[in-house]
């Protein structure tokens, strides 16, 4: 039977859902061809921002690359604007003359920017924030130029102020309504949302109406005017205004457009063989912008063009779930409340949660929330379903885990994944249910995140849920993902993972990254910017005192031994024993900043001094000053151990935990790890020092020490796990050495304590630390071997291997 011929023109990501979903259920139906504008396959516009922000590349959002097409057979055109549709002849034509008949036509064609119609808009250096090629122009302009303008405060107007911040522009975002996300956020989250942004860098100017672009001689913007005479300087303005549904062709083509493209609950135009969805339409009078809602549209559409005819779009209850530069935001349904609604109202500035639920005949029918939307997608079914909640208004404010009600998310004693029901839904975007990812899980043998995106889509567009998806991993896989964590690869250079690369180098000796890319076949024959730090750290603590450090393997931190800041400038920490120091230390400091005018000095959360601002070409001199040694802030390595005054000072302190800090970071100085390692010591079990969230914490209590392991103070706080009781100073050494010991010689680079306990278990941990006296004392014996002899990079800068001519060459 000859295939039926399906035309799509726009490449975008509602479009290439509809042909997913087409291909899942009628793979055979069509001959398909698709016309994209930009000369990129199906990239996720939802994750531009990171690839501004320099975070990913334009490789890692695509969602489709060319070889999908080539797969599943569909002729792709790149780079080819469609031009005219010839609706008699049933044939679209592009700009360069490349054709293509249909039977069916579906348009994609999104929305266009919109730019106020201000005097200056069509100058250099004023451009939008709509796809790849805008955000390559901004990441140029960011090159060239210190001050940029946002012009919009909303989702993508904030999101590309924070992407030039961290390119190191001086940004400024403009919003004329009183308050950012003003369609997303209420008054008062809107604000939190400001303050937040203002701690980061970034400068607000609202209740601002744009008068018009200033030029140079140029012709380029080099500043901006408003209404009230105010006049800052802008080399680069980015418009984020809103959208606008692109119509242009439909219009030309002779189909109803009104505020979008016209279509019915099945997603036809006023012409049955043309269907649209995405952005470009007006569906009973709503055009959407979410992504959720456009997936839903593809679905549908994809039903119909498969000649099913059962699929119905009746309109979306939209809700955002977004992270709006790290800060978590969601609203939904009516937020901002109205006649008839009334407000529960939790509201925490100083510990930066909001939460606003709007209430109307004992539903709900709105929420935003700020800094806590963990039960986000709890509330959106409670508003989808039209519950009534009664019987738990008492404790809906705090969450599903608090409402005691069976069935219900987060019973004590189980994680969120695990107590889920199958019909919640997890990714919203794509409106996967718990059931599916599970099913996958099983089915398919999936143990990854990138599998479960790939095989059911959660996750795939806007991240949010990604956390939610790696639960429900765990949960499911169970043991198994240990497993699959180790079947990952160490890179696209070889097919080896990091146990095998560790084994090889352990069994045959192996001393030379290019004798273990030789051995193991890689297929890259120099390796790659991820491989070589980490097979540099594998040969290092596998054979200390035999195999060469590779210095040019290592990240720019770590060959300059300093940290490198946004402004290309560079901190420097110097090592405090136990956060101790006197004031022959503090006297150096105060003239080093002097002498080299070193702008910001600042205490760390560790308890040491960070000078910040330090050019390049003055770190050799500054550490010489200083005279103090390197407290390795820039490496993997061990960074501070953190100590409260202790016994000595404190009237509730048990224990002398300002020694045991010293003696612990006298031990362990320049220890390399596969990731930093941050310890604290606490005096008495009030914990001060925040032991109870460290890599290593060490708490005093009247019989001596306990000590806990694998914690995390990060962008995801992890408690530590209760290890072990000790009596003495030197029984604290060697334990927490030994685990150190451990974890370096059978953690993967880049992984930190938590996330090594985590993949081998508690349990191996203290089989062989506790267990096994004999394999302890081992393991601290030979982190003590591995650490005789360890120089200081800035005082003995030949034997620590540092390449000067780095900073001479700037000099020159």
């Amino acid at each position: 039977m000859k295939k039926l011929r399906l035309v799509m023109v726009g490449n975008g990501m509602a479009g290439v859902r509809a042909l997913e979903e087409l291909l899942k259920i009628a793979p055979d139906i069509y001959d398909i061809t698709v016309f994209g504008a930009e000369p990129y396959a199906n990239y996720n516009r939802i994750l531009l921002s990171p690839v501004l922000s320099g975070e990913q590349t334009i490789q890692d959002i695509m969602l489709n690359d060319v070889d999908w097409y080539a797969e599943n057979k569909i002729t792709l055109h790149l780079g080819k604007t469609i031009t005219r549709i010839d609706r008699v002849k049933r044939v679209v034509i592009a700009e360069d003359g490349t054709t293509a008949e249909y039977d069916r036509l579906l348009l994609a064609t999104g929305s266009m920017p919109f730019m106020l119609p201000v005097p200056g808009k069509d100058l250099d250096g004023v451009i939008s924030y709509r796809d790849i090629h805008d955000t390559n122009a901004m990441i140029e302009a960011a090159q060239k130029h210190t001050d940029a303008v946002v012009i919009g405060g909303g989702l993508l107007g904030l999101e590309a102020a924070n992407g030039l911040k961290m390119r190191g522009m001086n940004v400024t975002v403009v919003h004329l309504p009183g308050w950012l996300m003003e369609r997303q956020l209420d008054p008062v989250a809107g604000k939190m949302l400001q303050k937040s942004l203002e701690d980061r860098g970034l400068n607000f100017l609202l209740e601002k109406n744009t008068q018009e672009l200033i030029a140079d001689e140029a012709g380029h913007v080099k500043a901006i005017r408003f209404t009230d005479g105010l006049e800052i300087p802008a080399q680069l303005v980015v418009m984020a205004v809103g959208i606008r549904p692109n119509t242009a062709l439909a219009e030309a083509t002779g189909l109803h457009c009104n505020r979008g493209i016209v279509v019915n609950d099945t997603m036809q135009t006023y012409d049955p063989r043309i269907y649209a969805v995405g952005e470009c339409v007006n569906h009973r009078g709503i055009a959407y912008g979410l992504v959720a809602p456009l997936f839903e549209m593809g679905k549908v559409c994809a039903n119909h063009l498969a000649n099913f005819g059962i699929g119905r779009y009746q309109g979306s209850v939209t809700s955002t779930k977004l992270k709006v530069t790290g800060i978590d935001l969601f609203s939904a349904g009516e937020f901002m409340g109205g006649e008839g609604t009334e407000e529960i109202v939790l509201s925490d500035p100083i510990g930066g949660v909001y939460k606003r639920l709007v209430l109307k005949d004992d539903k709900l029918v709105g929420a935003c929330l700020y800094g806590d939307t963990v039960d986000g997608s709890w509330y959106f079914k409670l508003l989808r379903e039209g519950k009534n909640i009664a019987e738990i208004r008492d404790s809906l404010m705090f969450g599903e885990a608090n409402t005691g009600r069976p069935g219900d998310l987060g019973h004590e004693g189980f994680t969120m994944a695990a107590a889920m029901p199958d019909s919640a839904e997890v990714c919203g975007c794509n409106g996967v249910c718990k059931g599916t990812i599970v099913k996958a899980i099983k089915e398919k043998g999936l143990f990854t995140i990138e599998d479960v995106r790939k095989h059911t889509k959660a996750s795939a567009s806007c991240g949010s849920c990604t956390g939610l998806v790696e639960q429900i991993i765990m949960f499911t896989a169970g043991g198994d993902y240990s497993v699959a964590t180790k079947a990952k690869p160490m890179c696209g250079c070889t097919d080896h993972t990091h146990q095998e690369v560790r084994d090889a180098i352990r069994l045959n000796k192996l001393l030379t990254i290019a004798g273990t890319m030789e051995l193991m076949a890689w297929r890259t024959p120099n390796g790659c910017a991820s491989c070589r730090p980490a097979l540099n750290y594998y040969l290092l603590s596998t054979w200390p005192h035999e195999a060469k450090d590779d210095p040019q393997s290592r990240y720019i931190n770590e060959r300059a031994h300093a940290n490198i800041q946004k402004d290309g400038t560079y901190s420097v920490i110097p090592r405090m024993w136990g956060g101790h120091t006197n004031s022959s230390e503090l006297r150096r400091i105060a003239d080093v900043v002097d002498k080299f005018n070193i702008p910001t000095v600042k205490v760390t959360g560790g308890q040491r001094i960070d000078l910040l601002g330090v050019k390049k070409e003055d770190l050799r001199a500054v550490w010489q000053d200083l005279g103090m040694p390197s407290g390795l802030a820039y490496a993997k390595a061990l960074r501070t151990v953190k100590t409260c005054v202790g016994s000595e000072w404190c009237r509730f302190g048990t224990q002398d935990s300002t020694l045991m800090g010293q003696q612990l970071e006298h031990a362990l100085a320049r220890m390399y790890a596969p990731h930093k390692v941050k310890i604290a010591v606490s005096g008495c079990p009030r914990n001060c020092a925040e032991s109870g969230i460290k890599d290593v914490g060490v708490i005093g209590v009247d019989s001596g020490w306990e000590i806990y392991v694998g914690g995390n103070g990060g962008i995801k706080t992890e408690v530590a796990h209760f290890f072990v009781k000790l009596k003495t100073h030197e029984e604290v050494l060697e334990y927490a050495g030994a685990f150190l010991q451990l974890y370096r010689e059978q953690g993967w680079y880049l992984e930190r304590t938590v996330h090594y306990i985590a993949r081998v278990g508690l349990d191996h941990v203290k089989k062989a630390v506790l267990e096994d006296a004999e394999h302890r004392k081992a393991l601290y014996e030979r982190l003590l071997f591995a650490l005789d002899g360890e120089v200081d990079p800035w005082h003995e800068p030949e034997k620590a291997l540092v390449d000067t001519r780095q900073f001479e060459m700037l000099k020159a």
